[in-house]
């Protein structure tokens, strides 16, 4: 795989061994599996089992699936937490922690019933641990630093041993300093595929994981003492325009799985139709019990498998439904200026702040249009190109592109949708609209208002107000 690359791994000198007697000598004379890394932050292609049971690989939304060895019959993984360099979006990188080079981590991915053994070295400068988010393990694999094992020290390896007792949807993520190191990027996703490969099977199955900075202007590290004010809401900590699309056949079945790790929960809308809501980290849900949506609400700490037939074609949103988790490096303390005339006052206020452009008074729609100079290192807060001018969005929101004529296995971009005849909006350029009743007394216009300007540094009145409102 071309986004990897070999990276140098600690000797079994330097092999912590933590857990129970499952771990043998030979384990530590064999050595560490190597640990590859990541280099690019685009959609790697699923990885296709070459033994044992049959699956349908997962494909990670701008991420990659961790390649493993086999040792007798155990499949071994390595991860190893250090701080990366992500990119969010062209033109803007954060600096993270996470594993093998990126954040999130690599999927890891495997069969229920399988023996996994997880070798886990920390290049961070504290300890850390890592906490199987969901899965059935022994106590002293659970990963909760001082209460099951200790902190994995700077510079050492632990290795984790356990059977993968059932299929679903999981996560990774720490349990040391969570504060710091999930505000910092380290999570990752965990999928586990059921044992008859006829089980619950679908053309096509995407995972991400739903993530959130604060990140200042200009700025390159979290604020990891943030709680709910984010700036940067994420799919797998990128924002768009740089989450890739996600790209299906017309005519097969789809799975999407998402997991939240923020701190408030994200309604996930996915527009072209319905979907059925089929597992949680908990299970999967009885065919009889699964129920229809359009969105579904992911809370924290929980993931969602939905499932659905992309019959209609086009370019489908798919994104949070919150508005300002589809927005990028937002401004909270910003003025709302609707109904303002700002056009009037703005020779007034270029005095006291040169370079000022007028803006807000009729929206913020204008502002994705708008070539702005930026500080270092940010984002727009709309941004991002379609067929017909900006989309207007930033955040969680990327693109379900389904497209009749896709060979099976094919991921790559198709380009944007061409409509055919007569299904698309159009201008009506018929006779005029009649003006719309309106009830008694509802009928007058909001009066524009004026600005009053002040300098600061002369304390005066610089331009007279119009209107009944002072802003």
């Amino acid at each position: 795989m071309s986004h990897l690359s070999r990276r140098g791994i600690l000797g079994a000198g330097g092999l912590v061994l933590a857990g129970t007697s499952m771990i043998s000598g030979r384990t530590q004379a064999a050595g560490l599996p190597e640990a590859p890394s990541a280099t690019k932050a685009t959609t790697q292609p699923p990885l296709h089992p070459t033994s044992g049971p049959d699956y349908q690989p997962v494909v990670t939304l701008n991420g990659w699936t961790l390649p493993w060895r086999m040792k007798g019959d155990w499949k071994e993984f390595h991860l190893v937490a250090e701080p990366v360099v992500r990119e969010m979006a062209p033109g803007m990188n954060a600096h993270l922690w996470g594993y093998n080079g990126q954040s999130p981590g690599p999927t890891i991915e495997a069969v229920e019933g399988d023996k996994v053994r997880i070798f886990v070295t920390n290049r961070l400068p504290e300890a850390t641990t890592v906490h199987w988010h969901g899965q059935a393990v022994p106590n002293g694999m659970d990963g909760v630093v001082g209460l099951t094992q200790p902190g994995i020290p700077p510079g050492k390896t632990f290795v984790y041993e356990f059977v993968l007792q059932r299929s679903g949807t999981f996560m990774y993520h720490p349990h040391s300093d969570e504060m710091v190191q999930m505000a910092m990027g380290m999570m990752g996703f965990f999928v586990v595929h059921p044992r008859d490969p006829a089980e619950r099977r679908v053309d096509r199955d995407f995972v991400w994981l739903l993530n959130a900075y604060d990140i200042e202007a200009g700025a390159y590290v979290p604020k990891v003492n943030t709680m709910l004010d984010m700036n940067m809401w994420c799919f797998n900590s990128r924002v768009w325009p740089g989450i890739d699309p996600i790209v299906v056949r017309q005519g097969d079945k789809v799975r999407m799985r998402f997991g939240n790790l923020t701190m408030t929960n994200h309604p996930i809308h996915v527009h072209g139709g319905d979907f059925k809501v089929t597992g949680t980290d908990g299970g999967w849900i009885d065919v009889a019990a699964q129920w229809p949506e359009v969105s579904v609400d992911v809370a924290v700490g929980q993931m969602r498998a939905i499932e659905f037939t992309a019959d209609n074609p086009g370019d489908w949103a798919v994104h949070c439904h919150k508005s300002h988790h589809t927005m990028n490096a937002m401004g909270h303390s910003v003025r709302t200026y609707l109904g303002v005339n700002l056009k009037r006052t703005a020779p007034q206020i270029r005095k006291v702040a040169p370079g000022y452009m007028p803006m807000g008074s009729n929206g913020m729609g204008m502002m994705s249009e708008m070539k702005m100079p930026l500080p270092e290192n940010t984002l727009p807060m709309m941004t991002g190109d379609g067929p017909f001018g900006s989309v207007e969005m930033g955040g969680m929101f990327t693109v379900l592109k389904v497209r009749p004529d896709l060979a099976a296995g094919d991921y790559r971009d198709p380009g944007w949708y061409k409509h055919p005849e007569g299904t698309q909006t159009y201008e009506w350029t018929g006779d005029p609209m009649p003006e719309p009743a309106r009830a008694p007394n509802t009928g007058k216009r909001a009066r524009e208002t004026d600005l009053r300007v002040v300098d600061p540094r002369k304390r005066h009145v610089a331009s007279s107000v119009h209107g009944h409102e002072n802003h």
